[in-house]
C-alpha cells in the first residue's frame, strides 16, 4: 500500500510541536468511565472509538517510539522528558522507515483547495503546490484538517464550504478551552497592573441556561480584557453556550474554597481597629495582591463596609462575561463533522472512500490530554476503516 501525506505546513507536526510548549500532555491516567465522561453529548461515539485505542494505548505507542512516560500529580500524562519533539522525530521515523511496508511520503506546501470533480470522483483532490497547481487521484482519502483554531499552523477551517457543497453535514466551528471577554471590560487600573497575573488556589461555581452545574477549585488568569486559564477552560463550553443563548455568562469566584462561609464572616467582622480594610483583610484571612484588588473592583464602598455583604462577595464574587475571544485564539474548537454524517469506520456517508479524523469532527473536551488522545484514537478508526474499505474493493 502507498500513503501520501499532503500537508500545507513546511514541516510536519507544527501543531503538535506547539503541544509540546506545555509539556505535550499525551492522555490522562484516570479511569476510562470518567475519561470518556469529558466528551459531554458524544461520550457514546467517542467511547466506541477508545474501544480501538484507548488512553493506555497511547502511552504503549509512545513507548515502542522508544518515549517513556510519566504521570503527573493531576493525573495527566506526559512524556518523561516533558518534550514533544523526540517523539515526533521517532514517530516520523518509523512512517518514513518501516521495517515491513511502504514507507509513508510526505509532501509539504501542498495546500488542498478543493474536489476536483467531487461529484463523480470524490477521491481526486486539487492542491496547490510549489511547482503550481495539481490534482492527486487516490483509492481511499483520510482528513485530518484540524479545527478552527491556530490559523497560522494550518487549522483554518477552509474545509467547512467544501464539505458542505458535497452533502456533508458541518456544525459551525466555535472556539473551545478559550479565554472570554468581561462584560463592560476591566477598569485601566485593575487591567495595567494585573493582566496577565494568576488568581491561585480559587473556585469558581456555576449553573448553565440548561441547569448544568459546574464547580472546581484551580487556578485561571486576568487577561487584558477578561479572564483564561484552565479553570476557565474547563467551564468554557457551559459559559460559551450561555453567551451564545442569552448573551451573557456569569460564573461565581471564591477566593478561599477552603473556608466555610461562618468562617470568613467571622474573621471579617473581627475588631479591626484602626487598620485599613485590606490590612485586615490581609492579617485575618490572607487576602492581598490581586484577591484584593478584585474585591475592590467590583465592589462598591458600601459592599465593602457591610460585613455580610462582603463576606458573601468573598465567597461567591459574580464575574460576569459577554463574549468568547476569537476562535483562532482558543487552544481547540467545538463543530466539525457530524458522526451521523459518517458510518462507523467514520467514512462520509455522502462520499464513499473519503474518511475524516481529528478535531474536524463534532465533539469538544477539556484540556487534560482528552483532545490528543482522541485525536489519535479517530485516526486510528478512520485508518483502520480505509483498510476495511479497499479489501472489499479488492
Amino acid at each position: 500500500m502507498v500513503v501520501d501525506v499532503h500537508d500545507a505546513m513546511p514541516s510536519v507536526g507544527r501543531k503538535f510541536l506547539l503541544a509540546g510548549k506545555g509539556g505535550l500532555n499525551l492522555t490522562h491516567s484516570e479511569p476510562e468511565n470518567v475519561f470518556v465522561s469529558r466528551y459531554g453529548a458524544r461520550r457514546e461515539q467517542m467511547e466506541t472509538t477508545f474501544q480501538g485505542f484507548h488512553p493506555q494505548d497511547v502511552r504503549s505507542w509512545a513507548c515502542s517510539l522508544g518515549i517513556e512516560t510519566c504521570v503527573g500529580s493531576s493525573g495527566r500524562v506526559f512524556p518523561a522528558d516533558m518534550k514533544a519533539a523526540p517523539l515526533l522525530r521517532a514517530w516520523l521515523h518509523r512512517l518514513r522507515h518501516p521495517q515491513a511496508g511502504h514507507a509513508v511520503q510526505f509532501h509539504m506546501r501542498n495546500r488542498w483547495t478543493g474536489w476536483h470533480s467531487p461529484a463523480g470522483a470524490p477521491t481526486r483532490l486539487d492542491f496547490d503546490t510549489p511547482t503550481g497547481p495539481t490534482q492527486v487521484d487516490a483509492d481511499a482519502v483520510v482528513l485530518a484538517l484540524g479545527g478552527g483554531s491556530w490559523a497560522r499552523l494550518g487549522s483554518d477551517g477552509a474545509w467547512v464550504p467544501w464539505l458542505r457543497s458535497s452533502g456533508v453535514a458541518v456544525s459551525p466551528l466555535l472556539p473551545a478551552n478559550c479565554g472570554f471577554d468581561r462584560l463592560g471590560g476591566w477598569t485601566d487600573h485593575f487591567a495595567n497592573r494585573f493582566a496577565g497575573l494568576p488568581f491561585k488556589s480559587v473556585a469558581i461555581a456555576m449553573t448553565s441556561h440548561l441547569g448544568e452545574p459546574f464547580h472546581r477549585k484551580g487556578e485561571f488568569v486576568v487577561t487584558a480584557t477578561g479572564v483564561e486559564g484552565s479553570l476557565i477552560y474547563a467551564a468554557s463550553k457551559l459559559l460559551r453556550d450561555d453567551i451564545l443563548v442569552q448573551g451573557q455568562a456569569t460564573f461565581y469566584l471564591d477566593l478561599l474554597p477552603d473556608l466555610s462561609v461562618q468562617r470568613v464572616l467571622a474573621e471579617v467582622c473581627h475588631p479591626r481597629g484602626s487598620r485599613s480594610l485590606s490590612s485586615h483583610l490581609k492579617s485575618r484571612l490572607h487576602i492581598s495582591g490581586i484577591k484584593m484588588a478584585i474585591l475592590h473592583e467590583l465592589l462598591s464602598k458600601e459592599q465593602l463596609h457591610d460585613p455580610v455583604r462582603l463576606a458573601a462577595a468573598i465567597k461567591a464574587i459574580p464575574v460576569t462575561l459577554s463574549a468568547t475571544r476569537p476562535l483562532d485564539e482558543a487552544i481547540s474548537s467545538a463543530g466539525g463533522v457530524v458522526f451521523e454524517a459518517m458510518d462507523d469506520n467514520l467514512m462520509l456517508t455522502a462520499m464513499p472512500g473519503v474518511f475524516c479524523a481529528g478535531e474536524m469532527l463534532d465533539w469538544e473536551a477539556p484540556t487534560g490530554g482528552y483532545l490528543m488522545t482522541a485525536c489519535l484514537a479517530t485516526g486510528v478508526r478512520a485508518g483502520q476503516g480505509v483498510l476495511k474499505y479497499l479489501q472489499r474493493a479488492a
